[in-house]
């Protein structure tokens, strides 16, 4: 595995990829390549280019590369964790030294905008079923919407680096999403929040995992939908998310993912007739 993703990083390096870090992850046959950031339409194209160049590098050495979220029961899932920030007139937005944490007021609406609208974009950045396998406690992929500055369970985190380095990390999207919706509807999020000035709360520096229900409804921290259909109800809601991919792309996508779900209620899986053929 090591000897192939080191291929992909240097076909990804001639192609003009800045790579920052490549390494094996948690999960077995599980790795991370990380390219440098650039304006949303670009890193949308770069995750299109990124997929076809892995896939393509894999097949030449006989081996097969998946960005599906959840291949493997019982260990971690394969997550996209975005990071993004804001320049204005060339400085980065979401930095302020005297500010809580180091961070602007703009950067707090940001988050406030992308918590408020989550359960509304999570079947764009995670939109299929397998996504919500993925999106379960105990293998590090948020499940609740909330913030920390270094609490790796919510669904924000903020990077350690300040000043031009200052950034968000939503840690909720799975490679398997179109980047350019997905890219679109974090990024509008964000700016509504923006516009209209939304607090994202106090931070969370306790493991939410580890939190009773009790806790997490004192801090009114809500979760992520637990699956498609779920996910589906909450962006048809959304006018926010309609009005930023526009009646043709939000009528479309809504109806070929429900046809995928009613496609998988109907299938009966190995772990059912397991469990229920000789019992019942």
């Amino acid at each position: 595995g090591e000897d192939v993703r080191r291929q992909i990083v240097l076909m990804l390096e001639q192609m003009g990829f800045e790579v920052e870090a490549s390494h094996h992850e948690a999960a077995w046959g599980q790795h991370e390549i990380d390219f440098r950031h650039s304006d949303v339409l670009t890193a949308a194209d770069n995750v299109s280019t990124f997929r076809f160049v892995v896939k393509n590098v894999a097949r030449r050495n006989r081996v097969h590369a998946t960005f599906m979220p959840k291949p493997v029961f019982g260990v971690n899932g394969s997550g996209m964790h975005t990071h993004q920030s804001l320049l204005r007139d060339g400085a980065n937005a979401f930095h302020d030294a005297d500010g809580p944490f180091e961070l602007s007021r703009t950067c707090m609406n940001y988050i406030g905008g992308l918590l408020q609208h989550a359960e509304a974009f999570c079947a764009i950045t995670n939109p299929l079923v397998n996504s919500y396998k993925r999106l379960v406690p105990g293998y590090e992929a948020p499940t609740h919407i909330a913030w920390s500055e270094r609490n790796r369970s919510p669904l924000i985190r903020i990077p350690a680096p300040r000043g031009a380095s200052t950034r968000i990390e939503l840690r909720m999207p799975d490679p398997s999403c179109n980047p350019y919706l997905a890219f679109a509807a974090m990024l509008r999020a964000g700016l509504d929040g923006i516009d209209n000035d939304l607090d994202p709360g106090a931070p969370v520096s306790k493991n939410i995992y580890k939190m009773s229900q009790r806790e997490r409804r004192s801090l009114r921290i809500d979760e992520l939908p637990h699956n498609l259909d779920a996910a589906l109800d909450q962006l048809e809601r959304s006018a926010l998310m309609r009005d930023t991919l526009g009646d043709h792309i939000f009528e479309h996508f809504i109806e070929a993912k429900r046809r995928e779900w009613f496609e998988y209620l109907q299938q009966v899986s190995a772990w059912e007739i397991q469990r229920y053929l000789k019992v019942y």
